[in-house]
């Protein structure tokens, strides 16, 4: 049985890499996860947004997705990502929008299309998880402190 929305527990800590690059969510929906990112501070040399940084997107809003579809029974972790890179952005935001391509019991697969401030399409990313009977090790309740130098 899918949770609801608002029982997501907090997947991306402040240290964890989604909020280094700055992802928001926008809506968090069993049929939609929407989230943003900023290409400032998220551009490869050339100044344009690194693709690396596309693909942390798509994760993002691909795994929150397959999280609201698995637990608190089963907990996804990405078993492959692909994304083709359309057409460059270079500046505002950049939207992604995930949306289920399968949900089952032990996988789901996940579309995420990622427009440009403009609502051109600049990737499009599939993502598929791997939904398993127990808790990944290491995650943040079983990270261990930092202790001081």
């Amino acid at each position: 049985m899918p949770i609801d929305p608002a029982d997501l527990p907090l997947l991306d800590p402040p240290e964890q890499l989604p909020k280094l690059m700055g992802i928001e969510f926008v809506s968090l929906g069993l049929d939609e996860v929407v989230g943003t990112m900023p290409v400032a501070g998220n551009r490869q040399p050339f100044g344009l947004l690194h693709g690396g940084a596309n693909a942390v997107l798509a994760e993002t809003l691909g795994s929150t997705l397959a999280a609201l579809h698995a637990l608190p029974d089963r907990f996804p972790v990405g078993l492959e990502l692909s994304c083709t890179h359309h057409r460059s952005a270079t500046e505002g935001l950049v939207t992604g929008v995930a949306r289920p391509i399968h949900v089952g019991r032990t996988t789901s697969t996940t579309e995420i299309v990622i427009t440009d401030a403009a609502g051109r399409r600049t990737c499009t990313a599939k993502l598929t998880c791997l939904h398993r009977d127990t808790r990944p090790a290491g995650g943040p309740a079983e990270q261990p402190q930092a202790t001081p130098r």
